[in-house]
């Protein structure tokens, strides 16, 4: 609620809020200022709060300032890069001689304590480049980001590298001071803040690993050594934060993977290129056939499109010069240049565009599992979640634009349907729009891009689902919508998109003919659902931690005989369950029972039939589940029957 306050001249933004301790900075007139700001005449202020998103960085943007003052104090030769927050923790790049080791670590930690202790304050001043420059003379780093600030980085702080804008951008040229209990400079870096008061804000903090890492991003660039960490409004939010790392290491899809032999990235294929091998390859199976069925079951049409094309195709569709940096480089073949292609939406048009069509054809909906190729940079290939190829089930629905809010309306149902089916019912909605203030990033105009918006835009609201925007965010060609979801540990991952698409259709020059007969251009709309197969299956690996439920499973029943006389019995049974298509392994191995249950838990098998003399008698078996749960004497009949049901109703058990 609005709050008239009138203060006196010199009142700083602290004084407004000096009864709650949770308060670490202010938003003045929507910008973000340090507590010690003078406030003027006509200021609208609100309190930032340190558990708060904005707060979050603030905290992890000054913690990232003492590690760096630690570092320095430690290895006075130390060379300052960058120190942003990031999500969930923040990071500083330092030139040093020797690359760090977790005992150097250790040490920063040590003396960061006692700069917290000391209770520094972060003072701001204003400097010129002139002076900027000769105070920092020793930072070749830092001399670089203010000779880059008057140059494009002015008019765009994000083309000085990954993290530069909390450096410099702002207009006036800042530096931060770290000033001790006597008043002195005990350390100071260029900087645009805010930053808590004092250094004995920061609560909690914990420094995570070193990496090298390439100055501003740039792989052409010197190579530096980065110092991550975490920091956390209180000790137990940021135990909370540990312990979710430590499950989510449980959960890496990259250990699952080979512990359940289900993929592998070999290095004589190269990196970000995964093979599935034949477990991985079952759930792959699966996820097809599922996403298949459900596209011709909601009016789709499947087609198939090539691996390569000429390079006119992405000229028609935009692709080329705006997204050229993340294809692969052309091959030249007969006088033509070919690119592996990076999107099927080309193809598509081209079917569409290979006969007349007419409005009663409306809408076309073509979908197909199209392999593409990506040149994600090397630092950035993460498992099955950032691959350079990779399969989409990728969809195009050509609609007339009266049809547009029912398509995609259509399409949010079927996205959502197929999440739940998977296992995934906690999500939001994320709109990505046009930056208004990059208009040559975009195609497009303005009356276009206000249409497609509110077209998502409402879409989204009648879902009833949370929508959160994302300004900027939008492809070259047209806003989009997309699925975040939250996996079993509270971590949220992009799923499905749905993007609105005015550019390719007059790109492509696609027209029907409409009931006056006149010929007009359809709007195109963008769908994936999974996005990638290979990035959806990673997602699933670490939601499950590797434990599918049996529709998925690449082994639904493992058979364990008590002793060999019981193989024959147990072989019969997976016969009968094979015929109903059910996956069974018959584990008739040397190893001892007790062996072969373990064997069976660490593959992460839903269910076990096991079975000795008295089962073969009376035409039985001990049915175990994963979690260790067993009923003895169950008939063959009815076991078989527990293994269909959880299979066809997709339960996880």
């Amino acid at each position: 609620m609005r709050q008239d306050q009138t203060v006196t001249t010199g009142t700083k933004a602290w004084e407004l809020f000096a009864e709650d301790t949770d308060v670490i900075a202010a938003r003045v007139d929507d910008t973000l200022k340090d507590l010690s700001y003078e406030l003027a005449d006509g200021d609208v202020v609100e309190s930032v709060e340190i558990h708060s998103p904005d707060g979050h960085d603030i905290l992890r943007h000054s913690t990232a300032h003492v590690m760096a003052q630690a570092v320095q104090d430690l290895f006075p030769d130390a060379k300052l890069g960058i120190g942003p927050p990031i999500e969930n923790g923040f990071y500083y790049d330092f030139d040093v001689a020797t690359p760090f080791v977790p005992e150097d670590l250790d040490k920063i930690e040590t003396r960061m304590r006692k700069i917290i202790k000391e209770g520094q304050r972060f003072s701001r001043r204003v400097t010129t480049d002139a002076d900027a420059l000769a105070e920092l003379a020793d930072e070749p780093y830092k001399i670089e980001l203010i000779g880059l600030k008057g140059g494009a980085g002015a008019e765009d702080p994000d083309s000085m590298g990954e993290g530069a804008s909390v450096e410099v951008g702002a207009g006036e040229l800042t530096i931060y001071d770290n000033v001790n209990r006597k008043g002195e400079a005990a350390w100071s870096d260029l900087c645009r803040g805010p930053h808590l008061p004092t250094t004995k804000r920061i609560p909690a903090f914990k420094l995570m690993r070193s990496a090298a890492a390439y100055w501003r991003g740039d792989e052409k660039n010197k190579q530096l050594q980065r110092i991550y960490g975490t920091a956390w409004e209180t000790k137990e939010a940021l135990e909370a934060h540990l312990h979710r790392l430590e499950e989510a290491e449980k959960r890496d899809h990259r250990k699952l993977g080979r512990d359940l032999d289900l993929f592998s990235f070999p290095d004589e294929i190269g990196s970000g290129l995964p093979v599935f091998h034949p477990r991985g390859g079952v759930i792959k199976r699966e996820m097809e056939d599922y996403v298949r069925q459900r596209h011709i079951e909601e009016g789709f049409d499947y087609v198939g499109t090539p691996h390569i094309s000429k390079e006119g195709t992405f000229h028609l569709s935009g692709h080329l010069p705006y997204y050229a940096d993340g294809m692969f480089p052309p091959m030249e073949f007969e006088g033509a240049n070919y690119y592996l292609k990076a999107m099927n939406c080309p193809m598509h048009n081209l079917i569409f565009r290979s006969r007349g069509r007419s409005y009663r054809e409306l809408p076309l909906r073509l979908f197909e599992f199209g392999h593409v190729y990506r040149y994600e940079k090397s630092g950035v290939i993460h498992g099955l979640t950032r691959v350079r190829g990779f399969a989409q089930d990728d969809s195009h629905s050509y609609v007339t634009p009266e049809q547009a809010p029912g398509e995609i309306k259509h399409l949010l149902d079927f996205v959502l349907g197929l999440l739940r089916d998977f296992g995934l019912d906690d999500f939001y909605l994320e709109l990505s729009t046009r930056d208004d203030s990059k208009p040559d990033k975009f195609v497009g105009s303005q009356e276009q891009w206000d249409n497609a918006t509110d077209v998502l835009r409402t879409a989204c609201e009648e879902s009833g689902l949370e929508l959160v925007p994302d300004p900027g965010g939008a492809a070259f060609y047209g806003p989009k919508v997309s699925v975040q979801a939250k996996d079993a540990i509270g971590r949220t991952w992009q799923m499905s998109t749905i993007q609105y698409d005015f550019n390719q259709p007059e790109g492509f020059d696609l027209q029907y003919q409409a009931a006056d007969g006149s010929r007009q251009q359809p709007v195109m709309i963008h769908s994936a659902k999974f996005g990638s197969i290979e990035r959806f299956l990673g997602v699933l690996v670490e939601h499950y931690a590797g434990a599918f439920p049996p529709w998925l499973a690449p082994v639904q029943v493992q058979a364990i005989p008590v002793a060999d006389a019981f193989s024959d019995y147990l072989h019969d049974v997976a016969r009968r369950m094979k015929l109903q298509g059910l996956r069974v392994e018959v584990d008739d191995s040397d190893d001892r029972m007790q062996k072969k249950i373990r064997n069976a838990q660490l593959q992460k098998v839903p269910f076990m039939m096991i079975a000795g003399a008295d089962d073969v008698a009376a035409g039985a078996v001990s049915f175990r589940y994963r979690d260790g749960r067993q009923d003895n004497g169950v008939p063959i009949d009815e076991a078989i029957a527990r293994v269909t049901a959880a299979v066809a109703t997709r339960e996880q058990v």
